[in-house]
């Protein structure tokens, strides 16, 4: 590709929005361009990129037998009725209605399509298993959309659903999803653990994320020291601590604590680590208030407590004149002790393990010290509620847990029987009898990934792409090639030699000085720059440098043909 004919317009200023280095990076390279809020053009640039994502997840899935169709974008409100979605999806569903004023929605995924096409197409258990799979625009209305395409409204998703006649089958094409997926993420050049995940919206019974370790990533992933386990933090199981409860040996006292409400302000106040406490949150339960208790250095896993059997499928906080109208208390003064008999008081199993502890004292402006349960705090049942934090038992037994960050880049899921059995598609076993199908769900976020390889990959200059996924493999910098005849053909020689062999090579012949010239290549990211001077020729030499490296070498014609063969 001539630059002169190719459309690159880079920029040195970005909006105060551009929070991240994906972001900011992708609007000076000028590989995006905001329509509306989430909503994003990709320019000629940023397609060579995101077609290299596509490139390679297309292959590898063709690769593990699945096979490609193409799925409406607009789907109709009767089969988000059939699961029970239409509702419960919340407000990221951006319903539209036609003039006749029937009701769709942009699809923000495909679970009820593809299972109608299922069970129109799919017959026989002879059809079985089967993947199928798409690479399509989705649509998810973010309440606040920020860091680019990290998090857009409209983005570009793989989605693969597969279907099976028993639980077994779908375990192998589970693996075998897995399985591409780590080559898809390796091809591409990313450093990215598997993790295991909550189903979340989707739901089904297994979940794995990829996600490619990044500090800015959103998520935080625990992982083992010792081993192979590792989890997102919402997953992550939290081990009982292996010392048992010490027996009381403080009195229990109320103590005041006026103006002290946080578990920092409370253990300095009162000279207490803040592990030595109690921290006690009030949520909605089925049947009223539910205390959920933890170590004062521990934080609530919301997706852990939402499972509790005692909660509605969600955790919510109680608001304050609800908390004070059963307990009479205001937030930042409620304990454990002498809560009311109709509130289940819910402990985390570390928090289950401290003795003589300092917690809210039931009564505004005062705390308790000297707690124990049992003693003086009722335990209705002791659960895992807590965030795993660094240097925590890992849940496998070996070693302990680090905590990374990371950004979500890819999930599979075992659905089972859920979406087939709500919209009744089956087919006929051996026996011909009607079974419902069991259904697994693979997902990557295509432009996504543009977004977190950058984020893993660049510096203070630019973009620094791992090399399957950058526009142009090497990039030809002729210096003052129109005043120069022998430079200008020396650089359209390389250039015609080098596409020859199939290299993807740009040659930027727009005639601007070497410090222009070559800031624009370092900031777009190509991983080879080759400079023709007149005094590399004169030496029978050209300039070469990688992107991540700092100084030039001199290389002749020969060496630099073999370097690419």
């Amino acid at each position: 590709m001539r630059l002169s004919r190719f459309h690159l317009a880079t920029v040195k200023e970005v909006p105060a929005d551009a929070e991240i280095a994906s972001h900011r990076l992708m609007l000076r390279t000028g590989m995006i361009r905001k329509l509306a809020a989430g909503i994003y053009t990709w320019s000629p640039l940023g397609l060579r990129v995101l077609s290299k994502v596509q490139n390679i997840v297309r292959e590898e899935m063709n690769r593990a037998g699945a096979v490609e169709l193409l799925m409406p974008s607009i789907q109709p409100k009767e089969l988000w009725e059939e699961t029970g979605r239409w509702e419960k999806f919340g407000g990221q569903l951006l319903k539209i209605r036609d003039r006749k004023d029937a009701a769709y929605c942009y699809g923000p995924t495909h679970e009820e399509v593809i299972t109608d096409f299922a069970r129109n197409e799919l017959k026989s258990y002879k059809q079985l298993p089967v993947n199928f799979y798409q690479i399509q625009t989705k649509f998810r209305d973010e309440i606040r959309p920020r860091f680019g395409v990290m998090r857009a409204r409209e983005f570009l998703m793989k989605d693969a659903y597969s279907f099976h006649l028993t639980a077994d089958c779908l375990d192998r094409e589970y693996r075998v999803m897995y399985d591409a997926y780590g080559r898809i993420f390796t091809r591409l050049g990313l450093q990215f653990r598997a993790v295991q995940a909550d189903t979340g919206a989707i739901g089904g019974n297994a979940s794995h994320e990829f996600q490619v370790l990044a500090d800015s990533g959103e998520d935080a992933i625990a992982f083992s020291t010792d081993s192979d386990y590792a989890a997102n933090v919402e997953m992550a199981e939290a081990l009982a601590p292996a010392v048992a409860r010490s027996a009381p040996s403080a009195t229990l006292e109320r103590v005041a604590t006026p103006t002290q409400k946080t578990i920092d302000e409370v253990s300095a106040f009162l000279g207490m680590k803040p592990e030595q406490c109690i921290k006690t949150i009030l949520v909605r339960g089925h049947d009223g208030l539910v205390a959920l208790c933890v170590r004062g250095d521990h934080e609530i896993n919301e997706v852990k407590a939402a499972k509790l059997a005692e909660l509605p499928g969600e955790s919510v906080l109680a608001d304050e004149a609800e908390i004070v109208r059963v307990t009479g208390t205001r937030p930042g003064f409620i304990g454990p002790v002498g809560l009311p008999d109709s509130i289940p008081v819910i402990v985390d199993r570390s928090a289950a393990a401290v003795a003589d502890f300092v917690c809210g004292g039931n009564q505004d402006g005062t705390h308790y010290r000297g707690a124990n349960w049992e003693r003086d705090a009722r335990i209705t049942r002791i659960a895992d509620i807590r965030k795993v934090v660094e240097g925590d038992r890992s849940p496998d037994g070996h070693g302990t847990l680090k905590i990374a960050r990371g950004i979500e880049v890819g999930h599979v899921f075992q659905l089972g029987s859920k979406y087939a059995e709500a919209m009744d598609a089956t087919v006929l076993d051996d026996a011909g009898k009607a079974r419902v199908m069991q259904m697994g769900c693979y997902g990557i976020g295509v432009s996504r990934i543009v977004a977190a390889a950058i984020e893993q990959n660049h510096d203070d200059a630019g973009i620094r792409w791992p090399e399957p996924m950058a526009p142009w493999r090497i990039a030809i910098c002729p210096i003052n090639a129109a005043q120069n005849a022998q430079v200008r053909e020396e650089a359209e020689k390389l250039y015609e030699d080098l596409s020859a062999r199939g290299i993807e090579v740009l040659l930027d012949d727009r005639g601007l000085r070497p410090g222009p010239m070559f800031a624009d290549i370092e900031l777009i990211g190509i991983p080879h720059r080759i400079v023709v001077s007149e005094r590399g020729l004169a030496a029978g030499t050209f300039e070469y440098r990688k992107r991540n490296e700092s100084e030039n070498r001199a290389i002749d014609r020969e060496e630099l043909l073999r370097c690419f063969s």
